[in-house]
């Protein structure tokens, strides 16, 4: 049978441009992941995406479940995890090979609903719950979540875990505090008055030495402005400053004192994210109420700029090398970079509709 040389051409043409469409997807995804790279969440599209932070070119898409709100990557770079929130809803972890560019089963937290800050310290991933008022802790070696400890405060958000896990610290936005969480050495107290002693020769109370002591958490709850959500440390490690969205300030806390020792009027209402630069000379600070990204001079605790990023702004992330920081501008659908000299826009990544929690992979 003969085929009309117009329906022949029409026909190579379509095939032609599967074949381009289906070689173009294997380039996307047959790149390996540069390090570091930057990790950010597509809350529209329900997606991660891997992007080249030199060519502001995503490499690689990957599905992580209903409603991710924050992602951190394992310490080697390899996995990532993403916390799906929905306001208690969800009660997943997603798991992200970030080599082979694949979705790993998720993680079931049981009745640890409503995860959404997550950090990655000691080899686990640590996460808060909010409908659960908790912070939890996986361990991938297991496969289980081996500790929860409660905060009793209402919408436990955010979290930050200590190199040594010594020391927690949540913000709790619905309370309007922050929880300051150390493990403390404890001795237990010999028997009551009364009580059986042993027999002569036994050993004391609590074995040989008597009382052994142990550990636990004691917690320090701050109160701090209402909303309070984003926070960071400064590299110092002396200072937390949180950003309060329904006040529209940021309380500055003496770790050490654990006590509120300053309250910027910063006029960030709707403030979603702080974040420190890595020499902690300034802070930035976004927020969904605003079309701005605010520039706090760190010491001096006052503004220095107001970097205009379109029309809401939630997560911030800054380069290790600290030259240029990443807002995820959700009611826009980019993330702007952000030059931290000229304090000036830079670019514009398009990594998925609504933009939010972002972070880096750095592989070892």
């Amino acid at each position: 049978m003969r085929v009309p040389v117009r329906s022949a051409v029409r026909f190579a043409l379509r095939f032609g441009s599967v074949i381009a469409v289906v070689c173009l997807s294997s380039v996307l995804y047959s790149q390996s992941t540069p390090s570091p790279s930057l990790l950010v969440l597509s809350k529209h599209d329900h997606t991660l995406s891997i992007v080249d932070p030199s060519t502001l070119k995503v490499i690689a898409h990957m599905p992580v479940g209903n409603d991710p709100h924050e992602v951190i990557a394992s310490t080697d770079g390899a996995t990532a995890y993403v916390s799906n929130y929905g306001f208690g809803t969800y009660n997943t972890l997603a798991v992200l090979d970030l080599v082979a560019h694949r979705a790993l089963p998720s993680i079931d937290l049981g009745p640890l609903r409503g995860p959404h800050g997550l950090t990655f310290v000691g080899g686990k991933t640590w996460f808060t719950a909010e409908a659960a008022k908790s912070i939890g802790r996986y361990d991938p070696a297991t496969g289980k979540v081996d500790w929860i400890l409660g905060t009793g405060q209402n919408r436990t958000h955010m979290i930050y875990v200590s190199n040594d896990q010594q020391r927690i610290i949540t913000t709790n936005v619905s309370s309007g505090t922050v929880s300051i969480m150390e493990l403390e050495a404890l001795h237990m107290p010999g028997p009551p008055p009364g009580a059986m002693r042993p027999p002569d020769g036994g050993p004391p109370p609590g074995g040989p030495g008597g009382p052994r002591p142990r550990k636990d958490w004691n917690e320090t709850v701050v109160r701090v402005g209402n909303g309070s959500e984003g926070f960071d440390i400064s590299p110092d490690q002396r200072e937390l400053w949180v950003a309060n969205a329904q006040d529209g300030t940021i309380s500055v806390i003496d770790i050490a004192a654990k006590k509120v020792v300053d309250t910027i009027q910063a006029n960030v209402r709707g403030a979603n994210r702080l974040k420190f630069t890595p020499d902690g000379k300034r802070v930035l600070v976004s927020t969904l109420g605003g079309p701005d990204l605010v520039v706090l001079d760190a010491a001096a605790r006052r503004q220095i700029k107001r970097i205009p990023v379109g029309h809401g702004a939630a997560g911030i992330v800054v380069e290790p090398g600290g030259a240029r920081a990443f807002v995820a501008c959700t009611p826009d659908n980019y993330v702007a970079v952000i030059d931290l000299h000229s304090l000036a826009v830079a670019g514009q990544i398009q990594a998925g509709g609504e933009p939010d929690g972002m972070a880096w992979a750095i592989r070892r």
